[in-house]
């Protein structure tokens, strides 16, 4: 049969049989159809058509689900509704090939957010000084990586801020976080000064028309006017193969954890940080309890002389 001539009509007929032959319970239909029409509106958003999509493309839309900060278990679900809408379409004539089959899900999630030492957030920080082709992308490195530490901003709230939030030398940030809901954030001096440094080169760059006028602080000539998530992503593994901290512990999400963390293991209180990270329940902020929990465990077990001691005590039950 001809495929759909539409993306709404290629996601309703895969539903539609999806019922009829598998029998697929209402939630589920409805479950697919939310992710489907995410990943059809990510599509359209880029001006690419479900028919034409490569691999390549369905892995950067996981690679944007990743640096949103969205669970495992929602990431995976998502690339399953993927896998099967294309195995329908392979199947039913409408592409000659499933460029979903060969990726690989998210895997199981783990119990508690990653997150990273002081150390390895200061040496991405120092990776981000020298990171770069030339010396004003070096200086926008260093000041998206100053504000997201210093902030725990949402990567989509660091990339799209208006350069209007930088203007005055400001001691805090206005953000506009999920659902439009403002908050505002504190700045550390070092991020004060690394927004200033680059707020001054970019005016200049732009004044002289290296870069497109853009309401943005960090303006770009794509299609959103300023830096993508996916970019921001590509650019803090680079950071962190320079920085010598393993990439796999690395993505926008886990320098938000790492401020939560921080926060909580220096006196701040749940509801204050709850307030800066723009959390609707405090009990999503309350999992930072539980890796700090987990890390101050582990910090006794690896360093204190009694558990070492312990840990080298012959068994006397085999003597």
């Amino acid at each position: 049969m001809p495929a759909p001539s539409s993306p709404h009509r290629w996601i309703s007929t895969f539903l539609e049989a999806q019922a009829a032959e598998l029998g697929a319970a209402t939630n589920t239909q409805l479950a697919y159809g939310r992710d489907l029409k995410h990943f059809s509106d990510w599509a359209q958003h880029r001006e690419l058509d479900l028919v034409d999509l490569s691999r390549n493309n369905i892995e950067s839309y996981l690679i944007d689900c990743d640096t949103e900060g969205l669970a495992r278990s929602t990431r995976a679900r998502r690339l399953s509704a993927i896998k099967q809408i294309y195995r329908f379409a392979f199947e039913e004539g409408w592409r000659s090939d499933n460029p979903a089959i060969q990726i690989k899900g998210p895997g199981r999630a783990a119990r508690l957010p990653k997150t990273l030492d002081v150390i390895e957030v200061d040496r991405l920080l120092a990776a981000a000084q020298t990171t770069g082709r030339t010396r004003n992308d070096k200086l926008r490195n260093t000041c998206m990586m100053e504000l997201l530490y210093a902030t725990g901003m949402r990567v989509s709230e660091l990339v799209s801020l208006p350069v209007s939030a930088a203007r005055g030398d400001p001691h805090m940030l206005l953000v506009l976080g999920k659902g439009g809901k403002e908050r505002m954030v504190p700045l550390s001096p070092s991020a004060r000064k690394a927004m200033a440094v680059w707020l001054k080169v970019r005016d200049e760059a732009e004044e002289k028309r290296r870069l497109a006028t853009s309401p943005f602080l960090f303006p770009s000539r794509g299609k959103d006017g300023h830096l993508t998530r996916h970019w921001f992503y590509l650019i803090i593994k680079d950071l962190a193969v320079a920085g010598g901290v393993s990439p796999d512990k690395v993505t926008p999400h886990t320098l938000r954890h790492a401020f939560a963390t921080h926060l909580l293991a220096n006196g701040a209180d749940l509801l204050s940080i709850q307030t800066l990270l723009g959390h609707a329940d405090v009990a999503t902020t309350e999992i930072y309890t539980h890796v700090l929990d987990e890390r101050l465990t582990e910090l006794v077990l690896d360093h204190h002389p009694l558990a070492r001691k312990t840990s080298n005590k012959p068994d006397e039950t085999s003597s």
